[in-house]
């Protein structure tokens, strides 16, 4: 089964979610809880499946920044 260039790039960001809360075991966010939330939306919805790629980058970025050490 071929991954279309958006479903390559949410498993990416799920990637790199995992990897994040690895480095830093106090945070306990799950990605896997954020990215359930999320299931339910279409795989046609485009527009809704990139405002939540751009939204997932952004907190990505927020929680890899070392200043922070825990969030809730």
């Amino acid at each position: 089964m071929r991954l279309s260039g958006l479903q390559k790039e949410v498993l990416s960001l799920y990637r790199h979610c995992l990897r994040e809360t690895r480095k830093k075991p106090q945070v306990q966010l799950s990605p896997r809880s954020e990215f359930e939330k999320s299931i339910k939306i279409d795989k046609r919805d485009f527009a809704a499946i990139e405002f939540l790629l751009r939204k997932g980058r952004r907190q990505l970025e927020l929680y890899s920044s070392p200043g922070i050490r825990d969030i809730h």
